[in-house]
């Protein structure tokens, strides 16, 4: 069998969709997935759409600047859709896609796993931080 080059790796994985090569487009959109505030929007949008006023008070902590770099993240990956309504003041509404929906038991998995796990996790920190 034949050695693959990297040139033709790299060649590979615009069509197959490789995660584990560098120039993957995938490791973008997984970068993305993986930030905690993109998970927080998803999962507060799971329930319907929101305003931009309501997803900030709903997601403690997060600043205007990531809030409003998350959304339109998520808006360009096609997984939020924004609708403007013309009123004083403005109405800006956020809701999850058909793809962005597809995404949601994922999503949902991730957040359940972390709040049941949690007390499991802090103890495995704390014996690492014991040992070290």
């Amino acid at each position: 069998m034949p050695t693959t080059t990297a040139a033709r790796r790299r060649e590979q994985a615009k069509f197959e969709y490789n995660a584990f090569l560098a120039l993957c487009p995938t490791r973008q959109l997984l970068d993305s997935l993986s930030d905690k505030w993109v998970c927080l929007i998803l999962a507060a949008l799971a329930d319907g759409p929101l305003r931009y006023s309501d997803l900030a008070r709903q997601i403690a902590g997060v600043s205007q600047k990531m809030l409003t770099q998350s959304l339109r993240s998520l808006e360009r990956d096609g997984l939020v859709t924004r609708t403007v309504t013309a009123s004083v003041p403005v109405r800006v509404d956020y809701e999850l896609t058909t793809l962005g929906e597809s995404l949601m038991p994922v999503v949902r998995a991730v957040k359940i796993w972390a709040e049941t796990h949690m007390d499991e996790v802090l103890a495995a920190r704390a014996d690492y931080d014991a040992a070290r």
